[in-house]
């Protein structure tokens, strides 16, 4: 499918569109159908970036590709069916691709950045809210969220990653620095960081748990690692560290 795919009035009521929207859609196209990312364009040049990241979510993604030299403006809201592409950097306030989002050097959102693919930064990748991903994150240099970081595949970083909620993986979790966050850190493989680990509660790693300082768990939460190994596989439920966690649940410890 591409950005050209039609959606007309009838399309759009059986989407279950609000009042409000149908009204917006009636004043923007009286002819009663529409390209559809152009409706994302023009509900988000109307202030209306709600209306088409809710658009964007029942129709879904398309193959177009948005391919620039950069994007540099904290004031603009981007929502693209398709793959996002800049050569050099992005800079907007909100980023939200149907497919995947790639920048030559960082990409920086002042609310959040979305992408039912993968999002890949030569340099950082640093966003005012959430920072979420259907498939991995990766950054040359650090990940930065003030909420919650979360991919459906793995996330690494050359630098630190931090969030100020929870960091979620459906792979491993790797940073060349540390990794902190305010609530749970959780990956379905393996845990590394350069650097220290640090969790506002409970870390858990189906692999193990690797850190080149310490390893702490908040709140009375523990650390979990190997959940998704067996129990005689010790090479992958070791959690290392320089000192010894206190709250280790699952795993055994190993002086890094």
């Amino acid at each position: 499918m591409t950005g050209k795919f039609i959606i007309t009035r009838d399309h759009l009521a059986q989407l279950g569109a609000c009042e409000s929207g149908m009204d917006f859609f009636d004043q923007t196209y009286p002819e009663g159908k529409a390209e559809y990312q152009d409706m994302l364009d023009k509900a988000v040049a109307g202030g209306h970036t709600d209306y088409a990241t809710w658009l964007l979510e029942k129709v879904g993604p398309t193959e177009d590709v948005l391919e620039v030299e950069e994007i540099n403006s904290k004031e603009l809201d981007i929502v693209f069916a398709g793959r996002v592409f800049a050569k050099l950097g992005i800079i907007v306030r909100r980023l939200i691709a149907g497919g995947g989002i790639k920048a030559g050097s960082g990409i920086k959102a002042g609310e959040g950045i979305e992408a039912g693919g993968g999002i890949e930064a030569g340099w950082g990748i640093k966003a005012g809210e959430g920072i979420e991903a259907g498939g991995g994150i990766e950054a040359g240099e650090g990940i930065k969220a003030s909420w919650g970081i979360k991919a459906g595949e793995g996330i690494e970083a050359g630098g630190g990653i931090e969030a100020g909620w929870g960091i979620k993986a459906g792979e491993g979790i790797e940073a060349g620095g540390g990794i902190e966050a305010g609530e749970g850190i959780k990956a379905s493989w393996g845990i590394k960081a350069g650097e220290g680990i640090e969790a506002g509660s409970g870390i858990k790693a189906g692999e193990g748990i690797k850190a080149g300082s310490g390893i702490e768990a908040g709140g009375g939460y523990g650390i979990y690692a190997g959940l998704r190994v067996k129990v005689t596989n010790r090479e992958y439920r070791t959690i290392r560290a320089k000192n010894k966690p206190d709250n280790i649940m699952c795993g055994e410890w190993v002086e890094q």
